[in-house]
């Protein structure tokens, strides 16, 4: 394997112009931000600040240019204006120095360079900034896309708010400075199994008629915990030990709390970089670059096109291999199990599902969301069986806990047969029949039960009774990223056995599978 001396990497992918060299640590960073007089970033003007200032910027990093082995750009995602601009940047240097050339995903970049910074090995990461929150685990040759927004990146959520309350650009820190002073008030949470939505929160908190305070507080306080949850839920799934916080928004304090809070009552760690490597920097770039270079990764200039909706998971990572015992766990034998949100405990053949207070949440939204998830679960439970759906049967059930059968058999996360997955979709079909969403439709969570082999399926926490098509293809969105995620190879075809089987039982599958398409597509770095 070849190992290249200093490289020379470019950032701008929004309004941050960076670069840095990097060697075998950090050589220099320096930064051009484009700051708007008002509101938001227009790509246009970002493009033209980074136009005017690139010449500048490059002279104070490149000043041994006999030095430089190769060049590191990012390719996406992004403003297309702005990564033309950088691309452009990019090309002319690469052609001029007679270096390699290569073009770095942005996503891919934060996570590395926060394992560089860290010395973190396999995390579950956060990747909270403006225009990116997902949840990215590195699993079999690819980061995996484990969950993320449905709709708007969480540091764009709140810069919409801030601008709504005439705060400054970027508004994040403003928030966090008000909600040091606040209390906290019900706002909408929404977790749609792995994925989540900040839409609704910020317009229930730019309409809200509290002291802004309370509003901040509040706005922080639930968005920074839907994203805690997924990554908690996440952390379960896979069986990872390590949970890495990038990108700009990675930054706020609370945020950093919260999920240490979470690590520690996991038994998991928690790592966070320094600041100069959570928000967009040119060093991420750079080292990414070296990273890709040195395991043979490199692109011609006339192939060098910029993706501003390039996904992590488009990547091959050549550079990484897996961290041994990190396989996906199943549901282990025992007398109890832990979820992401529950304790379940087996005795004579009752499983008692208990919903665990959680830290990081404040004391209010924690109560309600067991309170709230424990009675619809029920609820729907009993509907969902009306409906011909399999679940199990419930015995009784308090504010916290319900008691009911335990399903004996193999989890569906476990046996991933085209067979198993016509199945589920059937089952699935039954459950929309019904009117019913189930809100964390993930294989972990469809058993095939060992007395007739049917496909029950289980935990209906995040269950919503709804006839709407975009909540039934957010549904299905859940399930095919979960097998995106643990069978890439397989997926497309365990895809399509899903769809035989839920067109066999529900009549307006076609409509669903199409929308949960569009969600797919909308729900990616707007």
């Amino acid at each position: 394997m070849p190992v290249f001396g200093q490289i020379l990497g470019i950032e701008g992918t929004a309004w941050n112009l960076s670069a840095a060299l990097f060697d075998c640590d950090l050589v220099s960073l320096v930064s051009r931000p484009y700051c708007p007089v008002q509101g938001g970033i227009h790509p246009r003007e970002a493009a033209q600040h980074h136009a005017s200032a690139m010449k500048e910027l490059i002279g104070t990093v490149l000043t041994e240019p006999e030095k430089i082995e190769g060049i590191a750009f990012s390719q996406g995602p992004g403003l297309g204006p702005c990564l033309r601009t950088v691309a452009t940047a990019a090309r002319s240097l690469a052609l001029a120095l007679d270096v390699p050339l290569v073009g770095v995903n942005h996503c891919v970049a934060h996570v590395e360079i926060g394992c560089f910074a860290t010395g973190c090995r396999d995390p579950i990461v956060l990747y909270a900034s403006g225009a990116n929150t997902q949840v990215i685990g590195y699993l079999n040759g690819r980061y995996r896309i484990f969950g993320e927004t449905l709709d708007v990146g969480i540091g764009n959520a709140l810069d919409k708010f801030a601008r709504a309350k005439n705060f400054p650009h970027p508004g994040g820190p403003h928030i966090e400075t008000q909600a040091k002073e606040g209390k906290y008030i019900d706002l909408p949470y929404t977790v749609k199994g792995m994925d989540l939505a900040f839409s609704g929160l910020v317009s229930a908190a730019k309409d809200h008629k509290a002291p802004l305070p309370d509003v901040c507080y509040s706005l922080q306080e639930t968005a920074f915990a839907m994203c805690v949850e997924v990554t908690e839920r996440a952390l379960s799934l896979t069986g990872k030990s390590e949970v890495l916080l990038v990108g700009g928004v990675g930054a706020n304090r609370r945020l950093q709390e919260m999920l240490r809070v979470m690590c520690e009552e996991r038994g998991a760690e928690f790592f966070v970089p320094e600041q100069k490597y959570l928000g967009d920097n040119g060093a991420m770039i750079a080292y990414t670059g070296k990273l890709m270079l040195e395991s043979g990764v490199s692109c011609p200039v006339e192939s060098s096109r910029i993706n501003p909706s390039f996904r992590s998971d488009e990547v091959e990572v050549t550079w990484k291999r897996e961290v041994p015992g990190r396989d996906l766990p199943g549901r282990a034998p025992g007398a109890q199990q832990r979820g992401a949100e529950a304790v379940i405990t087996f005795r004579e053949g009752k499983a008692e599902k208990h919903r665990v207070s959680k830290r990081y949440r404040v004391a209010a939204l924690d109560k309600r969301l067991i309170t709230e998830r424990t009675r619809a679960e029920a609820r729907l439970i009993h509907a969902a069986r009306k409906g011909g759906v399999p679940t199990p049967i419930i015995s009784d059930i308090t504010p916290d806990t319900i008691m009911m059968e335990q399903v004996r058999g193999t989890l569906l996360t476990e046996d991933l047969s085209e067979e198993n997955l016509q199945e589920a979709g059937r089952v699935i079909g039954l459950l929309h029949r019904a009117e019913i969403m189930h809100g964390d439709l993930t294989t972990s969570n469809l058993i095939l039960r060992e007395s007739d082999g049917k496909c029950v399926l289980i935990d209906f926490g995040l269950a919503q009774a709804t006839s709407e098509i975009e909540q039934r293809g957010v549904d299905i969105h859940v399930l095919f990223q979960t097998l995106e995620s643990t069978a890439p190879e397989r997926a497309e075809s365990l895809k399509a056995a899903f769809i035989t089987g839920y067109s066999g039982t529900f009549e307006g599958a076609g409509e669903v599978i199409a929308r949960e398409h569009e969600i797919e597509l909308r729900g990616r770095y707007l």
